[in-house]
């Protein structure tokens, strides 16, 4: 091992490298055997670091400023991540259940270090290390489609208040620590601290929300912008003497209205969730000294156990004491205190601070480590078992036929010169041209409405370009064609032929000139390392369009597809929308729908029932065509919808996107079709999807 060691050279490209390849392969592996990926992160920490091959040292510089760099980051993508329209909502029973799962957990956290004789400071933080909360549940909550619940809203809130508490408990503590303590230094810290935040939530929010409208579209300078703004914050809040992790969540805050659920939001999380926060947890295992982690378990397991019970238990008072105070039942009790006892982001984040300044000794730090793996596992499976158990909030069921249609120009004030049902048809490729067109006008015949083909030719610096012209020559005849394609449905066409600087801008710039109704564009499978940074032309068209959108990838013409399958997740207006969309084709052309819910083992026999007399009354309030409805068991979603697929002529899905809460991808069970599916298939999606 020392002579192959001896043969990489040392050049801090190495150990990126290195980082690089562990976060690419690790986590997969560990999800595979049903753990959370950062603790394969973790893992391969250890064995990468001192106590195993000695491939990466926690104390080289590159090392140093990569973990610093992903610790800030967690923590502003923690503060990014937060709800605060949730939070507004139900924020007098959020800052009820953020108090009381903050006070138990720091209270009995406090007397755990007190009866083993560490100090009153040491004491106070390491309860405020269990005080915080991650919400790793999130994602279960989302599949289960109860996120709309009120106990899930408010645990979802009182997450902007354990975070915000415990990282000022924090800074207090370390500077108590690193000087002498008197009420005059608390005060003036505090004051500080108060100001400083100010500043950055309210001045930080102003600034972001002008530069953002001055630079329009220019997500490249944006994306810098909040990349300053997240690291010139953590260096302000050092020259105020608070740790730089403070700040990075107060960054998070102060660009989460800026920013919303936007593209620049996109490449922001993809950067952290790709690179820099996989990099931290990756810096926290090179950090666990295994002789004396090994110790924390044996000598030490009275502390860890104190620890791990004391957390679960003061947890479950603070959502005991909820359900006693607002009448929730057991099962939403019970969701809330799992959703509320993974510790991760804030946890680790401040556990480190405390441990690089000597607050808090080795053995907790290692015990740290111990409760975040025990809650990261734990907290997600309590997660399932009882937000399975919680009532679906119900939408409304009885919307018209046209609800996936959006509001008309005429009805907000400007007038639309074509006042019909028009869809917009992008063509860029002959082999689909005539595919695309079909659907567009078997839509547009049954509404006796407008198909408006269109081509984008990316602009030039010179107009006089000889490709350009070669370029709207092929344009030209493409538009003739979709033409020709659109007159054998008798329906009125408009061809367009657009010269723009962005594909996917001149797309849904044209669809609102015309005030469409829908985009209709073919499937680009594009997965690139760019793509994934930057988006594809699908995202940017959803991100843009004022209309909905539907991604085609059709295998047979659409006047051949007689058996429509529509996957149904939850019921929510966006699901009962695209099912509109589908009832919609399904009309015209003499098709029939099936919709089908994948349930768990879990699910009742009375909870099935309903299911199904919903979704029958969503079908009966549409387009009346032939369907059927049918709820599936089965533990692997996608494995039961791929296989229904089989007997269907296209499948209909909904376009969704899953971040978790601590900034890892979670895999979409729509993401999985579209890799598998051997049928035609519609992504639809709306706006900001």
């Amino acid at each position: 091992m020392e002579q192959f060691l001896n043969l990489i050279p040392e050049s801090p490209i190495v150990p990126f490298t290195i980082l690089i390849l562990v976060s690419l392969t690790i986590p997969p592996i560990f999800e595979r055997l049903r753990l959370p990926g950062l603790v394969g992160l973790l893992f391969a920490g250890v064995v990468l670091g001192p106590n195993g091959m000695q491939v990466l040292s926690p104390d080289s510089e590159i090392m140093k400023l990569l973990s610093d760099i992903g610790k800030i980051y967690l923590m502003f993508v923690a503060g990014l991540e937060i709800d605060l329209e949730e939070f507004r909502r139900k924020r007098n029973r959020s800052l009820s259940f953020g108090l009381m799962t903050f006070a138990f957990p720091l209270t009995v956290g406090t007397a755990i270090g007190l009866s083993v004789g560490y100090g009153i400071n040491t004491s106070i933080l390491m309860g405020s290390l269990l005080a915080s909360h991650t919400l790793l549940g999130y994602p279960i909550v989302a599949r289960l489609g109860v996120v709309a619940n009120e106990s899930v809203v408010v645990t979802i809130g009182a997450t902007i208040f354990t975070d915000i508490a415990a990282l000022l408990v924090l800074a207090i503590c370390i500077s108590i620590h690193g000087g002498d303590f008197s009420a005059t230094s608390i005060i003036i810290q505090l004051a500080a601290l108060g100001i400083y935040a100010a500043i950055v939530l309210f001045g930080l929010d102003w600034a972001g929300k002008e530069y953002f409208r001055r630079t329009g579209n220019e997500e490249s300078n944006q994306f810098l912008f909040v990349m300053l703004a997240v690291f010139l914050v953590s260096v302000g809040s050092q020259i105020i003497n608070v740790d730089q992790i403070v700040g990075a969540f107060l960054a998070g805050l102060a660009v989460n209205d800026v920013i919303g659920h936007s593209p620049v939001e996109e490449k922001v999380e993809f950067v952290g969730s790709t690179l820099f926060i996989p990099f931290f947890f990756v810096g926290m295992g090179l950090l666990i000294d295994v002789p004396a982690f090994i110790q924390s378990l044996t000598t030490g397991i009275g502390l860890t156990l104190a620890i791990v019970l004391g957390l679960l238990g003061s947890k479950l008072m603070a959502a005991t004491g909820m359900k006693l105070l607002f009448r929730y039942n057991w099962n939403e009790t019970m969701t809330m205190w799992a959703l509320s006892v993974p510790q991760v982001a804030a946890t680790l984040a401040a556990a480190l601070a405390a441990e690089r300044v000597g607050l808090i000794s080795e053995q907790v730090f290692n015990t740290v480590i111990v409760l975040m793996l025990v809650t990261s596992v734990l907290g997600p499976i309590l997660t399932a078992r009882f937000g399975s158990r919680l009532s679906i909030p119900k939408p409304n069921l009885q919307a018209p036929k046209e609800a996936w249609i959006p509001e008309k120009h005429s009805e907000i004030g400007l007038e639309n010169p074509w006042n019909q049902f028009t869809v917009v048809v992008a063509v860029s490729n002959p082999m689909s041209v005539r595919y695309l067109v079909e659907m567009a006008g078997l839509l547009a015949r049954h509404e006796s409405g407008l198909v408006v083909p269109i081509t984008i030719t990316q602009a030039h610096v010179q107009m006089d370009e000889p490709q350009l012209d070669v370029t709207l020559r092929q344009s030209d005849r493409l538009l003739e064609k979709a033409a020709e394609v659109a007159k054998e449905f008798g329906v009125q066409t408009e061809t367009r032929l657009r010269i723009d600087d962005d594909i996917a801008e001149g797309i849904s710039r044209t669809a609102r000139e015309f005030d469409a109704s829908l985009i209709v564009i073919g499937w680009n499978s594009n997965t690139s390392l760019r793509a994934r940074l930057l988006g594809n032309l699908i995202d940017n068209v959803f991100w843009s369009s004022h209309c909905p959108v539907a991604v085609l990838k059709l295998l047979e013409a659409p006047i051949d597809i007689h058996r429509i399958l529509v996957p149904v997740k939850n019921i929510t207006p966006q699901a009962i929308r695209t099912i509109r969309f589908a009832q919609l084709f399904a009309d015209s052309n003499q098709a029939e729908v099936m919709l089908l819910q994948v349930c768990d083992r879990r699910t009742s026999r009375e909870q099935v029932n309903e299911l199904e007399s919903e979704l029958s009354t969503i079908l009966a309030s549409g387009p009346q065509v032939k369907s059927d409805i049918q709820v599936l068991v089965h533990d692997n979603v996608s494995d039961a919808l791929l296989k229904a697929s089989q007997s269907f002529d296209l499948v209909v899905l909904r376009s969704m996107r899953r971040r978790t809460a601590g900034g890892l991808a979670v895999s979409d069970v729509t993401t999985e079709m579209i890799k598998s599916l051997t049928c035609s298939f519609i992504l639809f999606g709306e706006p900001h999807s």
